[in-house]
């Protein structure tokens, strides 16, 4: 298209305006189409994970139990009447309660003679049943010498054929569940003695090597304590710092390449803090390995840089003139700060301090490096006992070979998007309550 000509007014109803107006459109038009296309796919993808994530993960919520009628024989456990209280408890926690299920289960099936498939009638309970019937008889020391129906974890196999991610239909030696275990499982059926509950052992337990009863509460603790030691350092360190850059710093060449260099550092990859950590506080300080105390003081240095530009951008955002006003009252200039300037850019700084802080809830790298990554069963109790957290333990289950532990994965990041949602959505309204429009 040939230029307009500069030396007269231009004809806005000539033809070549016409022409490059329709273009102008047409390009526009194209973009716009871009653009939603570009929202449609990521929102498809975006669907489509959280679909996949939540159809596996409410499995995981769910857990297959069989009703049992347990003779709770006082040959096998004692009699309470006649041992004493301690005495009663120190013989069952001895007992070997498979003895029981053993006992119901050749009075349920008097044709199984075989002991190998004995043995395989007692593999499809779960081994937290021994301790879920150590549970009833200590907690009523009564039943003893009763029959009781109760209802006892399957294991892990026969809980998949019931959630039918094992194919039944398959060869027999191309699956874990052979036949003579489906044709009890189909006994107990029949009888309505298998049923699917809520599994509340998922949120009270630590992990362990069976699916059915692993748990992400030890992680749950793990991840709450070094968040804890997190805040406690990145907070205020964080907070002070942007303080002194923002109004008392001097601007020269050294806080130039402070910040600069505090910019950087929010864009280092959270690996390269998880070696710091694994050089200074394990190599250097020969603190406790696995520990929340170490994972704190990790992720607290990976969380000072964003708690620092979000602090100095909510106090560079509060007017000058609150400044001017509380010096001209004859405020010092640690008064200005503490008492004016610091309480209006509160709302900005908790905002970008839940949002640090959801960043090193969801960090995974940095606490492998430090041997976070240990496999512990026990719920931690202090900021120097082992434990292990939420995202760790995710990476655990999905790298176990078991099906159960795909479910069990995909219900612990539901957890997690939940408590991650949870703290933005708490950053978001704190800022829409609390901040001012100047």
């Amino acid at each position: 298209m040939s230029e307009l000509p500069m030396n007269r007014p231009t004809n806005w109803q000539s033809p070549e305006i016409a022409l490059r107006t329709k273009r102008r459109y047409r390009k526009e038009k194209i973009f716009h189409a871009l653009g939603f296309s570009a929202v449609v796919i990521a929102g498809f993808f975006l669907v489509s994970l959280l679909g996949k994530i939540i159809s596996d993960g409410s499995e995981g919520f769910i857990q297959t139990s069989i009703d049992v009628d347990i003779p709770f024989s006082s040959s096998i456990l004692g009699d309470p009447r006649e041992l004493g209280a301690a005495e009663f408890e120190k013989q069952i926690r001895q007992v070997n309660m498979l003895l029981l299920i053993q006992g119901a289960m050749n009075d349920y099936f008097p044709e199984v003679t075989k002991r190998k498939e004995k043995r395989q009638i007692l593999r499809m309970f779960s081994t937290g049943a021994r301790e879920q019937l150590r549970n009833i008889i200590l907690s009523n020391p009564a039943v003893v010498g009763s029959t009781q129906r109760v209802r006892l974890l399957a294991s892990d196999d026969i809980d998949q054929v019931i959630k039918g991610n094992i194919d039944i239909s398959l060869p027999e030696n191309n699956r874990k569940v052979k036949d003579v275990e489906i044709a009890w499982l189909t006994k107990f059926e029949t009888e309505d003695r298998v049923s699917r509950n809520f599994h509340t052992r998922f949120f009270t337990s630590g992990d362990s090597r069976e699916p059915e009863l692993a748990g992400i509460w030890g992680a749950t603790v793990g991840s709450a304590l070094t968040l804890l030691v997190t805040l406690t350092i990145a907070f205020p360190v964080g907070v002070l710092t942007a303080i002194y850059l923002e109004e008392f710093a001097p601007k020269n060449r050294f806080t130039d390449i402070l910040e600069i260099n505090i910019n950087n550092l929010a864009a280092v990859p959270s690996i390269v803090f998880g070696l710091l950590g694994l050089a200074v506080f394990l190599g250097v300080m020969n603190l406790p390995r696995s520990a929340p105390l170490v994972g704190g003081l990790t992720l607290a240095l990976m969380t000072l840089p964003t708690i620092i530009i979000a602090s100095r951008a909510a106090i560079k955002a509060v007017p000058p003139s609150i400044r001017d006003a509380a010096r001209g009252l004859g405020a010092s200039p640690m008064q200005v700060v503490f008492h004016h300037v610091l309480p209006l850019a509160m709302p900005g700084i908790l905002t970008g301090t839940i949002i640090g802080m959801a960043q090193a809830l969801g960090e995974t790298a940095p606490l492998l490096m430090i041997g976070m990554v240990a496999f512990i069963v026990d719920i931690p109790g202090s900021v120097t006992d082992a434990a292990t957290a939420l995202p760790v333990q995710i990476f655990l289950w999905a790298d176990s070979p078991e099906r159960a532990f795909t479910e069990k994965t995909s219900a612990a990041i539901m957890v997690l998007l939940a408590f991650l949602i949870t703290m933005n959505g708490v950053a978001i309204w704190l800022r829409q309550k609390f901040e001012r429009q100047w």
